[in-house]
């Protein structure tokens, strides 16, 4: 999920805060992904790291239409949905 960790590795991340109850810093996600995973992120990442192979294989397909669902908010609030059990920032 991009709001827990993905968001960190890009050149303008917002604030790392969770509002969980077993992580309260996003940067914990990106340290244990390097410590648990085959390769090292060097910080930072572009933007085109998010999307995988998906942009090489859009490029190849040459699609008439890109339909994405994220799964997640695109929010840069600091403030989170207290009432919500998932992780989710409150828009401005």
């Amino acid at each position: 999920m991009t709001g827990r960790g993905v968001d960190q590795t890009l050149p303008h991340s917002i604030h790392p805060h969770l509002f969980e109850p077993y992580l309260s810093n996003a940067r914990e996600y990106v340290m244990f992904a390097e410590k648990h995973g085959e390769k090292h992120y060097y910080l930072p990442m572009d933007y085109d790291y998010i999307w995988g192979d998906a942009l090489e294989e859009l490029s190849r397909l040459q699609p008439d239409l890109r339909i994405i669902n994220l799964e997640t908010e695109v929010a840069t609030s600091e403030r989170h949905q207290p009432d919500n059990a998932i992780h989710y920032r409150e828009l401005k």
